[in-house]
């Protein structure tokens, strides 16, 4: 589960996951209510800094371990340490500050986020 360091709004918009990552995340639907997102992560690449500023349901396709590093760098979760989820199941995550992520498995990483805009 994701922490907030501070308000949503306070990110800038630059750093939103679409616009800062646009490369690991694909807008498959948007109103105004929610937002879906199809998240790709290959094997041993690292997502750029960016954020999710709203609170989100995320359901895990395709599993692969990963690290989520803060905005300073510092590890904020090595899911190495930590049972894995598993595929088909969903999780709740408030807005997720400024981080990185860096697929340190051997396979894809794929996650399905509905990210709640209200």
């Amino acid at each position: 589960m994701a922490t907030s360091s501070g308000p949503s709004q306070a990110w800038p918009s630059s750093l939103d996951a679409l616009i800062a990552a646009p490369k690991y995340h694909t807008l498959l639907y948007e109103n105004d209510a929610v937002r879906v997102l199809d998240v790709r992560i290959p094997p041993r690449h690292i997502v750029p800094m960016h954020t999710h500023r709203w609170p989100s349901v995320t359901y895990l396709v395709r599993w692969a371990h990963f690290i989520r590093r803060d905005d300073h760098g510092n590890t904020v979760l090595d899911t190495r340490r930590h049972d894995s989820q598993q595929v088909g199941s969903a999780t709740w995550a408030e807005p997720y500050p400024p981080h990185t992520v860096e697929n340190v498995d051997t396979v894809e990483l794929q996650a399905i986020v509905v990210e709640l805009k209200r």
